[in-house]
């Protein structure tokens, strides 16, 4: 990058998002090799990061109007759109991206958007052929999301990489007598909370420690009789240091993801990172994880009973929790 001024175009910390603290950790380590500026007005080069959410409001409007490269954090934007746009607009966009065909369609979802955190509806229309189409390159972390960019916009240059990881000396070991599972992040209805803390209710002798802030004051509300179960504990939103504190406190991770919408977890990637077993949805954004080197669990009518199963195996044999997270490790550092 000598010689060359790159554009930096993303939330940062304090914004309490996975993105904002993949961004800060990529501008420093990108300042080491090069000339990088935040929200440069006369940069060579424009690196614009794009999630789901009203954070990336500005900085998806300066991708069209100075097309860049994109680093796709969700490769889902449908709820970015819906949250963003009026209903004249976001019809107008669904019917770029899916023809004129789609239009009643469009007026139907935005009707019921209201459901679209956990409709599976709202993720099978990515809407990224605008962004796809203008974008110099289209950076991606596993083959789902490079296949939805694909599918929307053919002639984009998509490029797969693998998400980013900052390695830090693992925190100390806790002084905590029974197993440890903990959920982390921004908790919603595609987390899965609700199937993990019905799960976690079969498992004996162990705990689980659900780490972040609630999506919405009504899903909070509808968590808390499964929360209050013996064994449950809940913490809210942890600045660093005190995240990877508690990251490193548990003895296994649980970091599904139904409906998906083409992210990779960097949750997930830290917890590998730390040598910490993860129970993850099986699917196209988790499949680039060894099989050996992560737990899967099926999406659908059986995720509860298995997912179950997966913690009771792991809660009562600490032999296959530390040679899966050996493995996680050495899968991510790498």
């Amino acid at each position: 990058m000598q010689g060359v001024k790159a554009g930096f175009f993303s939330p940062l910390p304090p914004a309490r998002t996975g993105v904002a603290d993949y961004a800060a950790a990529l501008a420093g380590a990108m300042r080491r090799t090069g000339d990088v500026e935040i929200d440069a007005q006369d940069a060579d080069v424009c690196l614009y990061h794009l999630g789901n959410n009203q954070l990336h409001r500005d900085i998806y409007r300066r991708a069209l109007a100075r097309p860049g490269v994109v680093v796709l954090h969700d490769a889902v934007l449908h709820h970015f759109f819906l949250g963003t746009l009026d209903q004249a607009a976001y019809v107008e966009e669904f019917v770029y991206n899916y023809g004129a065909w789609s239009a009643d369609l469009a007026r139907g979802l935005w009707r019921n958007r209201a459901r679209s955190a956990a409709d599976p509806r709202y993720f099978e229309y990515p809407m990224l052929r605008r962004i796809g189409e203008t974008s110099r390159a289209v950076v991606v972390h596993n083959p789902g999301a490079a296949a939805m960019v694909r599918a929307h916009a053919p002639a984009a240059r998509v490029v797969e990489i693998p998400h980013l990881y900052v390695d830090v000396p693992a925190p100390p070991a806790r002084p905590f007598p029974r197993p440890l599972f903990g959920v982390f992040g921004h908790l919603r209805e595609s987390k899965r909370l609700f199937s993990i803390l019905k799960a976690f209710a079969a498992v004996r002798g162990a705990s689980l420690l659900v780490a972040g802030e609630m999506g919405s004051t009504e899903f909070g509300r509808a968590a808390e009789p499964l929360l209050a179960r013996a064994g449950a504990i809940r913490r809210g939103f942890a600045p660093e240091p005190e995240f990877t504190r508690l990251l490193g406190s548990v003895d296994a991770g649980v970091s599904l993801r139904y409906p998906a919408a083409g992210e990779t977890s960097g949750i997930t990637i830290r917890l590998m990172g730390l040598g910490k077993p993860v129970l993850v949805t099986r699917g196209a954004e988790t499949s680039r994880f060894p099989e050996d080197a992560c737990v899967r669990v099926d999406a659908g009518p059986a995720e509860v009973e298995m997912l179950a199963e997966m913690m009771i195996w792991l809660g009562s044999d600490a032999v296959a929790r530390r040679e899966i997270g050996r493995r996680a490790r050495a899968h991510i550092v790498s």
